[in-house]
Parts: C-alpha cells; sequence; structure tokens
C-alpha cells in the first residue's frame, strides 16, 4: 500500500505538468478526490491494513491528500493567471495618461445654482446639514405642526411607504433634528430632495428640491429674516434686489409670509418670467411657531426664530429660462449643459 501511494503521488504530479487549462485541472481533481477517485479507494483499502501499520498508512495517506489539494489549488490558480494575461493580452488597451475629452458631460444648473445658495448662506454665518429623503410620520408632520387633519397627510400629496414612513414632502422634516442637534442659537441650512404625488406638468414635478432654513436665537424678528433672504438673493444674482413679504398660512410658521422678489430678469418692469407684474414669488417664509419649538425642547419664551423654504427648481428656471421643470430632471445632458452656463 505505502508503494500504491508513492505511485499515486507522481501520478498526480505528472498530470498536473500535463494540464493546460482549467477544466483539465478539474478532471485531475475528479480523478484523485472524487467520490470514486484514488483517496477514496485507499480509504476502502486502509480498512484491511493491519492494525500495527494503521497509524503510518493513515499518516501517509492523509500527506498525499493535502499534497493534492495543495497542488490543485495552485494548479487552478496558475491557470487563472494565464486566462487573465491572455485576455488582456487580446483586449484593447486604453492608455489613461490621455486627455480627457471635457466636452463630455456637465454639471446640472441645479447643482450650480445650490452651490451658488449654499456659498451665500455659508458667508453669513450658516452651517450646512444634509437631511432625510425618508421620514417618520412624526418627523415630516407632527413635529413641525401639521395637524393630523391637515390635507397634506391624503394619499393624493404624500408618497406613504408600507412600513407607515413617508418620502418627504418637505425639507422641513428634518427641522425638528436640527433643532435639537444645533439649537436654541443656530444658523443651519440644509439642502434637500423632495417628493410628491402630484400631476407632472410644465410647473410640476413629483420629485423636486428645496432649501430649507433655520434661524434661532434670542430676539428674532422678520426684519432679521428679509435681510438675510435679501443677501442670499445678492449672492445669486450678484445685485441688489427688491423683497416684499404677503401675508400667508403654514402650519410651522406664526406669522407666516410668502417672500416675494423683484424679478431680476426685468428689474421689476414686467416681462414673461414674473407674468408682466414685475415680482416673482419666491418662497413660503415666517416666524418659527412656538408649538414647533417646544417639539424640539427650546424655550419659546427665551427664544424665537425664523424659517424658509425655498424651492430652487424655480429659481433655475428663472435663470435659466426654462420654460419646463420636467427638462431638470430629464438627463439630456447636451440640454442641461446649455443651461448650465446661463448660471
Amino acid at each position: 500500500m505505502k508503494q500504491k501511494i508513492e505511485n499515486l503521488l507522481k501520478q498526480f504530479e505528472t498530470k498536473k505538468e500535463a494540464a493546460k487549462t482549467i477544466a483539465d485541472a478539474e478532471a485531475i481533481r475528479l480523478e484523485f478526490m472524487g467520490k470514486k477517485g484514488y483517496i477514496n479507494e485507499l480509504m476502502a483499502e486502509f480498512r484491511n491494513v493491519a492494525p500495527e501499520n494503521k497509524k503510518e498508512m493513515g499518516m501517509l495517506i492523509n500527506s498525499l491528500k493535502t499534497s493534492i489539494e495543495t497542488g490543485l489549488g495552485e494548479l487552478i490558480q496558475a491557470k487563472k493567471d494565464e486566462e487573465l494575461e491572455n485576455q488582456l493580452k487580446n483586449d484593447k488597451r486604453i492608455d489613461y495618461t490621455l486627455p480627457v475629452n471635457q466636452t463630455i458631460g456637465a454639471l446640472h444648473p441645479r447643482t450650480i445654482l445650490q452651490k451658488q445658495i449654499i456659498d451665500a448662506f455659508v458667508s453669513m454665518g450658516f452651517t450646512i446639514e444634509d437631511g432625510n429623503e425618508i421620514e417618520t410620520e412624526y418627523n415630516n408632520f407632527d413635529s413641525v405642526n401639521v395637524p393630523e387633519s391637515h390635507p397634506a397627510r391624503d394619499m393624493q400629496d404624500t408618497f406613504w411607504l408600507d412600513n407607515g414612513e413617508v418620502l418627504k414632502t418637505q425639507t422641513s422634516a428634518a427641522q425638528n433634528r436640527i433643532l435639537k442637534t444645533h439649537g436654541p442659537i443656530c444658523r443651519v441650512l440644509f439642502p434637500g430632495r423632495c417628493f410628491r404625488n402630484e400631476e407632472l406638468d410644465a410647473t410640476h414635478e413629483n420629485t423636486f428640491f428645496q432649501i430649507e432654513g433655520v434661524v434661532v436665537d434670542k430676539n428674532v424678528s422678520v426684519s432679521n429674516l428679509i435681510y438675510f433672504m435679501k443677501e442670499m438673493l445678492k449672492g445669486v444674482f450678484k445685485k441688489d434686489v427688491n423683497v416684499r413679504l404677503r401675508p400667508g398660512f403654514f402650519p410651522f410658521t406664526e406669522p407666516s409670509f410668502e417672500l416675494d422678489t423683484t424679478c431680476p430678469l426685468c428689474g421689476g418692469k414686467g416681462c414673461s418670467a414674473c407674468s408682466h407684474t414685475g415680482w416673482i414669488e419666491l418662497c413660503p417664509c415666517g416666524m418659527i411657531h412656538p408649538n414647533v419649538l417646544k417639539e424640539a425642547g427650546i424655550d419659546s419664551k427665551e427664544y424665537n426664530g425664523f424659517a424658509f423654504g425655498l424651492g430652487f427648481d424655480r429659481l433655475v428656471m428663472i435663470k435659466t429660462g426654462l420654460d419646463d421643470i420636467r427638462r431638470l430632471n430629464g438627463g439630456n445632458v447636451k440640454l442641461l449643459s446649455q443651461f448650465g452656463t446661463k448660471i
């Protein structure tokens, strides 16, 4: 039996040297290690070995098995390396040091404008935070003082998930978390993608982008809100613009306003972009409702603040002259790169 073991090892080495492919290696594995292979034959013969020789023969069989397993592993890896090398030789080589074609691809006009808005607020001491796209019902509605009876909770406005969470309908969904993290004195800006179950048309999308901002401190006033918004618009449009506040209603602010800006395209004279009114509706805003501050653990008798939600898809359309919001999500690189140069 000892001689047979030695012969099998020599036989394996000979076949290993002759193997040319991974398939050859697999055939050798079956011949030696398979159910009907030589190792199993040896194990069957081992039962008849005299007791005094069992230890020696057992060690020799285990040594043979280990040598074959190791040899097969080396053989298979070597054949894989050979196949990869041959494939690389046959493939078309790419020189990664060649200059990139700079005409392919472009920053999205929305990305360009978002950076301009963020830069303007950072220069005024704001911290930038990210928000979640999937939110709890509490964060999206309850924490910002939206009552259970509010129509925004209906299926036609909100994308509800099977687990009871929602695709956030507004960047205000991050307010409670932001105020708890940064309050009671803070200036925070948090941009994000929002979702509403809307019918699509030239001015409505079910996926859109907002930038929410909150300022909380002692003795914050509406005049502070106006100042920050005018400074932001100045940074975006590179010139001074006038703003006005109209009464509005939002559950998370009191008092609430709609903030308009003079049309930056016509300077307030009237054009197609502003429907010939000279004004463009920019964003809802107002003083943060005491209930929202209380929900975030902030004493509304000592601190107050303002919040605004800027839908900057509208600003992109104003600055580019784009007449259909659906094109912003259309993925037409050639079209969007042309608009990006106008930002």
